[in-house]
């Protein structure tokens, strides 16, 4: 029998019912290596690797090995550039294995961006993919960095990287030119061995409160800060998360999102090895006809996006041509999940238990997520409840009250996920972690009576025209029941008479076609007039980062350019 407690304030803590996981990361790796040493543990299909628990284990304990023998010590930090592959894995496997503190580095950067990052940090190695499309990694590094050339492997000493001291490429099959002053990641491998005895005597050192990954998290404006976090964190998010979707060791889980983000390594990797699951990565970067070949060859159970991802799949011309009846779960997050295309992804895609999950990098990263199980109508319309051993509030931004059951305010969470702060920048951890230890999230939110949790925006993307407040995700939402309307982002612009007006960008469903009449025409009786947005653009596509993050502040940008331009010629 369910008991459903009816709350009188917008917040709720976590069942504690399980045990929080108080082992490094390295220590139940080994432990589940041994306990489902010959189930496979990665598929990497575009590389055509696959390798069982205890081979994971053993190569990943060869490259702790190696990267021991670098020079590197326990809480130096080590940069990963690279898209999603088996060399990516076995990074966040190896460092955690001997102490060494994982640094995630965006791919799209370019030189400034890595430049900032690596001093930010002062990473002492750096493992990178030599290029990837447009993309001239090691040609970023020659330009940052031209004592490469004529130094040995490892040692480095670079004017503007002053704390680099060994790159490394991620070659294929053995296969490149020499790169001088650089080793190949398959030449670092063979230096290791799984047998060393200092992997162990260092692994003996560690505590799980130790920080082992750093991620740079994107803003709009300002240097990106380097959010910490620990085994402690991650480890423990990635189980619970697996809880939610039901893992077990006869999962399979495609993991198109990138590795460098914590939806790729926590959400994917850790939610998997956790369980004894199948991790299998489709391809390097994102392609949406090779998931769904992969989920069909695969047999894959579980299917990781963020809505963009999943509209593509389910648009792509050649979508009905691939069995996907093996899946089961998987988690639709990154941004607000539009409740027309989560039906879709249900009915479509055979993902009848598909998960809603909310967070942020700080927060480990999910602090609120929908399981199997959630009735159908919250599973479509809201992110879920409070992950268990947390703590979730929403607060009036102004008073900092809580508020009760509906009303908006800011999401904040405290708890294990909460992370140990921005690196070396303590002034910044206190703007963000308030003195009770919750997290301020700057997402507004909801909650209702049964804490079920709404994200309706962010604090910053709310406009206020005439004075009424308006939340772009509710007109998204509703433009989204369009038939023609694939994609939908709403935004504010400056406005001389309401101080501001709304903005809606579209993408219309392929070989539709739509005008601003037709849009209007949709919205006139349906929502109030002060809703419908005064501009209307139909485009191709929308800006956004690697992650599939839309970048709303460069549409507002976009449009206030056009407007000024409009304005010039009509005076």
């Amino acid at each position: 029998m369910t008991v459903t407690t009816t709350l009188e304030l917008s917040h709720a803590c976590g069942s504690t019912d399980t045990p929080l996981i108080e082992a490094t990361i390295g220590d139940f790796f080994a432990d589940m290596a041994r306990r489902q040493g010959e189930r496979e543990a990665l598929v990497s299909r575009h590389q055509g690797l696959r390798y069982t628990y205890t081979g994971l284990h053993r190569a990943a304990r060869q490259l702790a090995s190696a990267l021991l023998g670098l020079g590197l010590e326990k809480g130096d930090r080590i940069g990963i550039w690279s898209h999603n592959n088996a060399e990516w894995v076995l990074m966040q496997l190896a460092t955690a294995q001997v102490g060494l503190i994982l640094v995630n580095i965006n791919p799209a950067y370019r030189t400034a961006e890595v430049e900032y990052a690596l001093n930010k940090v002062g990473c002492k190695a750096l493992v990178t993919m030599p290029s990837f499309k447009t993309s001239d990694y090691l040609g970023m590094l020659r330009e940052l960095a031209p004592e490469l050339g004529r130094c040995m492997p490892g040692m480095l000493a670079a004017k503007r990287l002053p704390s680099l001291r060994s790159v490394v490429w991620i070659d294929v099959a053995g296969q490149g030119e020499e790169q001088p002053g650089m080793l190949r990641f398959s030449e670092l491998m063979a230096r290791g061995s799984a047998e060393d005895a200092r992997v162990d005597a260092v692994a003996a050192t560690l505590r799980n409160t130790d920080p082992i990954n750093i991620q740079f998290t994107s803003g709009t404006t300002g240097f990106p800060k380097g959010a910490t976090l620990t085994h402690r964190n991650i480890l423990n998010n990635g189980f619970f998360i697996g809880e939610c979707m039901k893992l077990t060791e006869n999962d399979r889980l495609c993991i198109p999102v990138p590795l460098y983000h914590c939806f790729g390594m926590v959400l994917g990797n850790l939610a998997c090895f956790t369980h004894g699951s199948t991790v299998v990565y489709p391809n390097d970067g994102f392609d949406p006809l090779t998931v769904l070949e992969t989920v069909q060859a695969e047999k894959c159970t579980g299917l990781h996006g963020v809505p963009t991802m999943f509209i593509a799949e389910l648009d792509h011309p050649r979508f009905k041509e691939f069995d996907l009846s093996s899946l089961r779960t998987g988690i639709m997050a990154g941004s607000p999940c539009p409740v027309e295309v989560m039906k879709r992804v249900q009915a479509d895609m055979h993902m009848t238990e598909v998960t809603i999950a909310y967070g942020m990098t700080e927060t480990s990263p999910v602090s609120c997520q929908s399981s199997t199980d959630t009735p159908l109508d919250k599973r479509v319309s809201t992110v879920g409840k409070v992950q268990p051993h947390l703590e979730v509030k929403i607060i009036d931004p102004e008073s900092g009250a809580v508020v009760p059951p509906g009303v908006s305010g800011e999401l904040c969470t405290k708890g294990y996920s909460v992370m140990h702060g921005y690196w070396d920048d303590p002034e910044r951890t206190r703007e963000a972690i308030d003195a009770d230890g919750f997290m301020h999230t700057g997402d507004l939110a909801t909650m209702d009576a049964e804490g079920y949790v709404n994200i309706v925006g962010r604090i910053k993307d709310m406009v206020i025209r005439g004075g009424e407040n308006l939340y772009p995700r509710e007109i998204e939402e509703f433009l989204y029941r369009h038939p023609q309307v694939q994609d939908v982002q709403v935004v504010g612009v400056p406005d001389s008479r309401y101080g501001e007006e709304l903005c809606a960008w579209i993408i219309a469903k392929p070989g539709q076609s739509l005008t601003e009449d037709d849009i209007r025409n949709f919205c006139k009786g349906q929502i109030a007039h002060y809703k419908v947005p005064r501009y209307i653009r139909f485009v191709d596509a929308f800006p956004m980062t690697v992650t599939g993050k839309i970048q709303k502040f460069k549409i507002r940008e976009a449009m206030v350019e056009q407007l000024n331009l409009q304005e010039a010629r009509t005076a």
